[in-house]
């Protein structure tokens, strides 16, 4: 048999203690609930609510000298051509060569006499020949190359009228450079006539001045 008074004061200590234990239970229970309640309300707002920091717009650099990121075109070569121009001097009895603007070399020479003057103007070489065979303009003998040829050893054509032609060239009588003494032509020492030969090509310009 249980005493009535014992058990009665044992279910005073039980509810005490279990009155004890719930309060702790429901601050933990309401806590969670307001945690539950906050997390929820964050996700329920909408991005654009969410500001981030002004971090303002990155200033790009320079890109300097364009040359240095754009493709460039490839260097055109030198035209030899276009570089070089001759300029007789008919009243020097003298050729000057030009190579860039700058006398490159010059050179003596003989011109028409009277009668048989040396055209002035601008031409081109038109074709040029080692060791040319000749052609009296009269009889139509040829003369082969060689120290007797008219030509001498080098032939430069920079003017025609479609039937005679008038250039430099080298010849068997230097005795006559310095002065008015061909029929148009303009005659070179031989050795002057080669070094010129090798300076020029076809389509080099000629400026015969008086």
């Amino acid at each position: 048999m249980v005493n009535s008074k014992f058990l009665f004061n044992n279910l005073i200590v039980l509810s005490l203690s279990a009155a004890a234990l719930s309060v702790p239970l429901q601050q933990q229970v309401a806590a969670e609930q307001v945690a539950n309640l906050s997390n929820r309300a964050i996700a329920q707002q909408p991005k654009s609510d969410v500001k981030l920091p002004n971090l303002g717009v990155p200033e790009l650099p320079p890109l300097g000298e364009p040359s240095q990121y754009l493709p460039q075109e490839p260097n055109a070569p030198q035209n030899a051509i276009e570089e070089v121009r001759l300029v007789l001097k008919l009243r020097e009895r003298r050729v000057y060569v030009y190579r860039k603007n700058k006398v490159q070399a010059s050179f003596p020479v003989a011109v028409g006499k009277g009668g048989w003057e040396t055209p002035t103007g601008n031409f081109k070489i038109t074709h040029m020949i080692k060791d040319p065979v000749w052609e009296h303009p009269w009889t139509g003998e040829l003369v082969p190359a060689g120290p007797d040829n008219p030509l001498g050893s080098r032939w430069i054509g920079f003017w025609t009228d479609g039937k005679n032609v008038i250039g430099f060239h080298g010849t068997p009588n230097p005795e006559s450079i310095g002065r008015a003494a061909s029929h148009g032509c303009v005659r070179m020492f031989d050795k002057d006539a080669q070094a010129l030969f090798e300076k020029v090509a076809v389509g080099t310009p000629v400026i015969v001045e008086k």
